[in-house]
């Protein structure tokens, strides 16, 4: 906990705000609708649909992906790293969240910006036994580059259109019911699996 004081208090000093890394229930208010991450870092904040940036992204068997490829479906983009306490801590919350959430037709997907690529995250998935995401790679961070995100773990959600409908930045439990009744109330309870 010394390091993210001092992680926080070397952000502040350099003007960066970063509210959005404190525990949600202090009540810290970031200027739009937010919702609590419950039981996790950071407020999940809604915003007016936005379109999403182009960036490109690799599948475990190394063919490219954009978020295109997943229109129709809703989307919750994780950007991570191994390397990372708190993106290690929520992804086995994730993979449930995307158990739950998958009959609905949402795509968890969580692009790891780890360099040494899929033998890592693939190790780290069979240490952590997340079993219900696919392994998916951007190690040159365009996706942080091109959504703006401050650090990690940074969570976008994306309804079927292809818009940024919140984001939250910071650890979250996803797969706590609140949190799942949030993200439902964000897109809409179904959605078709196509």
């Amino acid at each position: 906990m010394l390091l993210g004081r001092r992680f926080l208090l070397s952000l502040s000093a350099t003007g960066a705000t970063l509210t959005t890394l404190l525990p949600a229930r202090q009540g810290i208010a970031t200027g739009s609708q937010a919702i609590p991450a419950a039981e996790g870092l950071g407020k999940l904040s809604r915003s007016s649909p936005k379109p999403l940036p182009d960036f490109g992204f690799t599948d475990a068997e190394g063919q490219e992906k954009t978020v295109a490829d997943f229109a129709g479906h809703p989307l919750l983009i994780n950007l991570w790293a191994t390397w990372c306490p708190p993106c290690v801590a929520e992804m086995p919350s994730l993979d449930r969240a995307q158990a739950d959430l998958a009959g609905a037709g949402w795509k968890v997907l969580p692009l790891s910006s780890d360099r040494a690529g899929k033998p890592q995250v693939e190790a780290f998935f069979a240490r952590t036994q997340v079993k219900n995401l696919g392994v998916w790679l951007d190690p040159r961070g365009a996706a942080a580059r091109a959504l703006g995100a401050r650090g990690l773990p940074t969570t976008v959600v994306v309804n079927p259109a292809g818009q940024e409908v919140a984001r939250l930045e910071g650890a979250a439990e996803w797969d706590d019911a609140a949190m799942l009744a949030a993200l439902r109330g964000l897109i809409g309870p179904e959605t078709s699996a196509t």
